[in-house]
């Protein structure tokens, strides 16, 4: 008996080790399976911020998070990249989590629009949200129509936007028909967001246990992963800042110009078409306006036809205000945040006037004009056949000098005029002098 009974003990001993084993192999998946992603947004709302939002969505769903959480400061951004981001957030299944934070910080125009499409809402305190006018997402100056087509779309979009995630539709209009904005207490009170929470870890505490997507939130212990833009996002969002566009737009003229001018240069020719290329993608993705691409040709053209017929500045003074209503264009579509101000438009101006008026004008009158020194010089212009020219023989006088020549068929006489055609070694070939031609006294 003594016997079964210290092997029941031992074979008790092993199945509680066992549990225990499984018991915290099982906590460990827990732990592991606990986390949430984050990802920071501050600044405008463009192209580079969907495919960041969309790439945290895509990396939460590999790390099987509990939440994406979005810390969301921004002024506002373009309409269209708004859109595609609610319509990517409505459709996910992936619990969405929006953040309005530091302290001071804003959702505002387009922040509003992806504030209130999130599973829940949050904010910081002392921020606000609001002022969701479609004049500050992009759009420039449209005529009464357009705009009001526009505040319609806008009011039902977020309209819409607001009665999936239940939340209060009618402040939702008012943020787009009058420009509403509130504060974080007032936005809680008119169940615009879900809560108010100091900190990522405090939110955290307050989402746990909340039900979205049929999911059962668990972040009170979850583990904080930052996914931070890569350097491609960073990249492609910072030339497609107006300014740098700008800057790349002068590059592209300056390089292909340059090399033009200066031909073998290699360097401004590389340069440009780099900047050309780079524009033209920033053109794909942002609401550039073709008016002002079109006003930028029209001046550069206006400085080229300058430096063949000097028009004392005239030509000179319409391709600057050309150049500038074109660059003023150019941007007119985008926020108002996002637009150039005159301390990038009127330098800009100057270089693009002083390039084309003193740079450039000089390499194209070296390019397009005859040569002026060497033998090259001569050619085309007139000669005195001292002995009959002929396909074989024969002399010539040019500046003093006497030159055997031939012609390409018909003989010229002595003490007729030629016209010097090409030279070759010592020999010079040319052929009969029409008189319609003007005498170069400088060549006798």
């Amino acid at each position: 008996m003594k016997q079964i009974r210290y092997i029941s003990l031992i074979f008790l001993g092993v199945i509680l080790g066992f549990s225990t084993t499984l018991a915290e192999s099982f906590q460990a998946d827990t732990t592991a399976e606990t986390s949430v992603t984050v990802i920071t947004i501050q600044g405008s709302i463009g192209p580079t911020t969907t495919n960041y939002i969309n790439r945290g969505l895509e990396t939460a769903r590999e790390r099987n998070a509990q939440a994406l959480i979005i810390e969301l400061d921004t002024p506002g951004g373009l309409l269209t990249s708004t859109q595609d981001i609610v319509q990517n957030m409505l459709a996910s299944e992936m619990p969405i989590v929006v953040y309005v934070t530091p302290s001071g910080g804003n959702a505002g125009s387009a922040g509003t629009f992806i504030t209130l499409a999130a599973h829940i809402a949050a904010m910081a305190p002392t921020t606000t949200i609001g002022a969701a006018s479609p004049v500050s997402m992009g759009g420039g100056q449209q005529d009464t129509v357009m705009q009001k087509k526009i505040f319609n779309f806008s009011e039902s979009f977020i309209e819409n936007i607001a009665k999936e995630r239940d939340r209060n539709a009618e402040w939702a209009r008012s943020a787009v028909r009058d420009g509403a904005a509130i504060t974080e207490t007032e936005a809680l009170e008119l169940n615009v967001i879900d809560m108010i929470a100091t900190d990522l870890n405090e939110l955290l505490i307050k989402m746990d246990g909340m039900e979205v997507e049929g999911k059962t939130l668990q972040t009170a212990q979850a583990t904080i992963e930052q996914l931070e833009e890569s350097f491609a996002e960073k990249f492609f969002s910072f030339i497609m800042r107006p300014e740098i566009m700008l800057i790349l737009t002068m590059v592209a003229i300056y390089g292909i110009v340059g090399e033009v001018t200066n031909p073998g240069a290699i360097v401004p020719g590389v340069a440009g078409v780099i900047a050309l290329i780079l524009l033209l993608y920033g053109s794909a993705a942002m609401p550039i306006n073709v008016a002002g691409f079109v006003l930028i040709g029209l001046a550069i053209v206006l400085f080229v036809i300058e430096a063949f017929t000097p028009t004392f500045g005239i030509l000179l003074t319409g391709g600057a205000v050309s150049f500038f209503l074109g660059a003023l264009m150019l941007f007119q579509e985008f926020p108002k945040d996002m637009q150039l101000e005159w301390y990038w438009l009127v330098p800009a101006t100057i270089l693009m006037v002083i390039f084309f008026g003193w740079i450039a004008t000089s390499g194209i009158k070296a390019q397009f004009t005859g040569h002026r020194t060497g033998l090259e010089s001569l050619i085309g212009k007139k000669a005195k056949v001292i002995d009959d020219v002929d396909e074989n023989s024969g002399r010539v006088l040019i500046s003093g000098e006497y030159w055997n020549a031939v012609t390409e068929g018909e003989e010229i006489k002595s003490n007729e005029w030629c016209e010097i055609v090409r030279f070759e070694g010592l020999t010079v070939t040319v052929k009969p002098y029409t008189q319609k031609k003007e005498i170069d006294h400088g060549v006798n």
